[in-house]
């Protein structure tokens, strides 16, 4: 039975409903936004290091099928089988059949690393309907894979939750002490609990955060050390890899290490990058170079640059719409300002509401390590989705009127009056439950005159 579909600002007002738990949801991404600044006044060479990490992926997307054959053709050399999916579906069947290939007809278990790409292709859904044990072992993600939610964070999956939910959900699924919040508790407990799942494995999963047409390697960057122990110790690596995610050279790698985990948390340098070239003595090893979406993403020239994305999370983290919306309001496996420029691509109707999730603020594009303009993009498919007729009605309704009023000067001064009026002798009529802006905000105080009638009084002295 599928679910009912819930808009962005649907979800938005229910996360909004818990305020003390949205206001800690936004100081801690702030935080983690000050890190990322901290970090980067740290380095004098920062805005150059985004220059060049902007051009390198310009020109590995200008180039993307040379770098992807020669990817391709260094990768088999180096033992590594690689397979090509156009679909989520084609994706997903083809890592159950590699894990068939493995197993036979025993009952498989599966542990699996970060993976942005598989969220995107649901593949942890599929692989159960077909009889298929998948552990995610990063430990945000498992977190939320036994609360059976989505990660609400492409950086930190579980940002949303506290540590009494953490608590509760190990006390449920993991038989710990009722009622102990202690971190460091909890995370033991969870490294017991995981490393049965690592011992007794035969497949391994990973995403790829890197690919080096130069050499046939990929790397695969976290902090936990999750997906180095799942490969290790399993027979088979499956690493699947979003096609953008190809550069041209091995020297490049520095640059782009050095720019995402400054931008995700703060910190100089993931504590592990760990670079896979061939498959082990007795391991099988496999990559699946998946478009799903992206060569029609490379295709528009207005949204290509979309496609520079590296997956740091900088843009989630200084957004405020996701700061006071949450993750899981964008109904979608990437969500935050990058989300709303990807997800229109793969489906236009089911994702007309993100791009409208926006300030246009253009803090995202401020961070963004590569320098995708990614509110200029949000601004683009508004009018994209607006022009296909896919717009929230109620903004198509209040944009012609908007245009209106701002087309007649006399009437757009007369607004103003009649509003700030308004606001300061009657704000029941604006501070109450039908006006969409009071939900989860403090109104301002109106002025006593607009800045056009503080300029007509005083131009002589300007």
């Amino acid at each position: 039975m599928s679910q009912r579909f819930v808009s962005h600002a649907q979800a938005a007002s229910q996360f909004l409903t818990d305020e003390a738990r949205t206001d800690w949801h936004d100081e801690t991404l702030w935080f983690i936004r000050q890190k990322r600044d901290k970090s980067a006044h740290a380095i004098p060479e920062w805005e150059a290091l985004r220059e060049l990490a902007s051009g390198i992926k310009d020109h590995a997307l200008s180039e993307l099928s040379t770098y992807l054959t020669q990817f391709e053709q260094n990768a088999l050399a180096n033992g590594i089988q690689v397979h090509w999916a156009a679909t989520a579906a084609e994706h997903n069947q083809i890592v159950l059949d590699i894990i068939r290939q493995q197993t036979g007809p025993a009952a498989p278990r599966v542990v699996k690393s970060k993976s942005m790409l598989t969220e995107e292709c649901h593949l942890n859904e599929f692989l159960i309907k077909h009889g298929v044990e998948v552990v995610d072992t990063d430990l945000g993600e498992r977190i939320v894979q036994l609360r059976q939610e989505a990660p609400s964070h492409i950086v930190l999956p579980a940002i949303h939750l506290k540590k009494a939910d953490v608590s509760a959900t190990f006390q449920q699924h993991l038989g710990t002490e009722a009622g102990n919040e202690d971190p460091q508790y909890l995370t033991e407990a969870a490294r017991h609990h995981l490393r049965e799942k690592f011992v007794s494995a035969s497949v391994a999963i990973t995403g790829v955060n890197f690919a080096i047409a130069e050499t046939g390697g990929f790397v695969v960057c976290t902090n936990e050390g999750n997906a180095d122990l799942g490969v290790h110790l399993a027979d088979v690596h499956i690493a699947c890899l979003g096609i953008e995610k190809v550069i041209p050279r091995q020297e490049h790698l520095g640059v782009f290490l050095r720019l995402l985990a400054r931008s995700a948390t703060g910190q100089p340098i993931t504590t592990y990058s760990s670079h896979f070239v061939r498959p082990r003595a007795g391991q099988v090893m496999h990559i699946i170079l998946v478009d799903n979406g992206r060569s029609t993403q490379l295709g528009r020239p207005e949204f290509r640059n979309s496609l520079k994305c590296i997956r740091c999370g900088a843009c989630f983290n200084t957004c405020p719409v996701y700061r006071r919306s949450g993750g899981h309001s964008y109904h979608n496996a990437v969500a935050g300002p990058i989300g709303s420029i990807l997800a229109p691509n793969l489906d236009m109707r089911k994702n007309a509401d993100l791009p409208f999730a926006s300030t246009l603020c253009g803090s995202c594009t401020n961070v963004c390590p590569v320098k995708i303009n990614i509110h200029e993009q949000l601004w683009h498919w508004r009018q994209t989705l607006t022009a296909e007729g896919l717009a929230p009605p109620a903004k198509t309704v209040a944009m012609k009127g908007m245009a209106w009023v701002l087309g007649h000067p006399t009437v757009y001064r007369l607004s103003g009056r009649i509003g700030r009026w308004v606001m300061q002798h009657v704000p029941a009529l604006v501070n109450n439950r039908l006006n969409p802006w009071y939900k989860g905000r403090d109104m301002p105080s109106p002025p006593a005159q607009s800045f056009g009638e503080w300029y007509d009084k005083n131009r002589s002295r300007v």
